[in-house]
């Protein structure tokens, strides 16, 4: 009998890490891929972006329609609630026999909390990673006890999660899906985002992708205005923003953002791009710009480099072409210019990524398509104190 696979997405940005997993789980001889979409997904705010797994011929399995109203903790919470009971009900409908997730999202916890009741195996991928300024961190540690099977991006997240008890038996270590998906790519060229995105691309162009850091509360908006500040002083770069994801505070940011863009004749926003037109923007650009994920896991394998800004990627391994910097208009200021240096621009060509190589998808298909799932529920806290007696 085919082993069904059910993976659930949640928002774009995930979508865009997971698809090539999906189009191996598709194609596998031995398994039956389910898909739940939830949370953003299923947002006209972000898109709708659904559709943009169906666009890539994909057919989703069930909806979980878990947001409702404005971006307020109160929202969020309840949010995690519906998705539990949607979960409850798909899960209880489809009967996988392990379900895949990915990260550290809110509408992910909600899923995990679901599985783990009804006791269906959780493989997850990309734990034992830190955000120190964000509640994702939380998420994604509870998510790992949560778990039974562990994909994670490189040794020192593989430890991490070891650390929690986890058996390294079941930690695999496979590298980043980013790496993923830059090689399996579709390469826009500059002609055709001009034209599908209606942006002129100037001599010098800049990502922006900001997120607020969900621990700093309305810090979101001090740090927005000294990023403002910091980009009034360089007019001639032209500015590519990708809008949040649904996030406490995600509103305030769009809304500023769009603000922004409004009166800055080369910036444009931008609610999703997908994930080969987002990469393909980084490729014809100078660099990242913001506190994304993308910018540490997968712009250093585009040879590009990375402004951090703020806390809330604070504890992922970074490569060298990773400029951190404070969110004041003095530090971003001098990371732009430091970004645009040649002896900078130097070190971003012969940076090497910690996220490893493609191949990722592969291995995990193999593991989930052949790991026992007999005795993967019943789970033993391996000790580190005991384990070095």
């Amino acid at each position: 009998m085919k082993r069904k696979i059910c993976v659930v997405t949640g928002s774009r940005a995930e979508y865009g890490l997971l698809r090539w997993v999906m189009h191996e789980i598709n194609d596998h001889p031995d398994l039956v891929l389910q898909i739940i979409a939830t949370g953003g997904h299923l947002s006209e705010k972000q898109g709708l972006t659904f559709k943009e797994i169906e666009r890539d011929g994909f057919q989703i399995t069930s909806f979980v329609e878990n947001l409702s109203g404005p971006d307020t903790e109160e929202s969020i919470s309840k949010a995690i609630g519906n998705g539990i009971i949607g979960f409850a009900d798909a899960f209880n409908e489809l009967s996988p026999d392990l379900v895949l997730i990915l990260g550290d999202r809110f509408e992910i916890l909600a899923a995990a909390v679901s599985a783990m009741v009804a006791r269906i195996p959780i493989a997850h991928i990309h734990g034992g990673e830190l955000t120190e300024g964000s509640m994702d961190d939380a998420i994604r540690h509870s998510i790992t006890k949560m778990s039974h099977v562990h994909f994670v991006a490189n040794s020192d997240y593989a430890k991490r999660v070891i650390q929690l008890g986890e058996s390294p038996d079941k930690v695999y270590n496979v590298g980043g899906l980013g790496i993923e998906n830059i090689f399996r790519m579709k390469n826009y060229s500059k002609t055709e985002l001009e034209g599908t995105l209606e942006y002129i691309f100037q001599e010098r162009n800049l990502v922006v992708t900001f997120h607020p850091a969900t621990l700093d509360g309305d810090a979101w908006e001090e740090q927005l205005f000294e990023l403002f500040l910091a980009l009034d002083q360089f007019p001639e770069i032209g500015l590519i923003f990708t809008l949040p994801n649904a996030d406490v505070g995600s509103d305030g940011v769009t809304r500023t953002i769009n603000e922004f863009v409004s009166r800055r004749p080369n910036a444009k926003s931008f609610v999703s791009l997908g994930s080969d037109r987002y990469l393909s923007c980084i490729m014809h650009s100078d660099g990242v710009l913001g506190n994304s994920s993308s910018g540490i896991c997968e712009v250093p394998s585009l040879k590009k480099a990375t402004i951090n800004i703020g806390n809330r990627q604070r504890g992922r391994t970074m490569s060298e072409s990773i400029i951190s910097c404070d969110p004041t208009s003095v530090q971003i200021s001098e990371s732009i210019m430091k970004l645009y240096s040649k002896d900078f621009q130097n070190k971003v060509k012969n940076a090497v990524n910690p996220y490893g190589m493609p191949g990722a998808c592969k291995k995990i298909v193999d593991v989930v398509s052949g790991v026992s799932l007999d005795s993967l529920i019943v789970k033993t806290f391996h000790d580190l104190a005991g384990s070095q007696k």
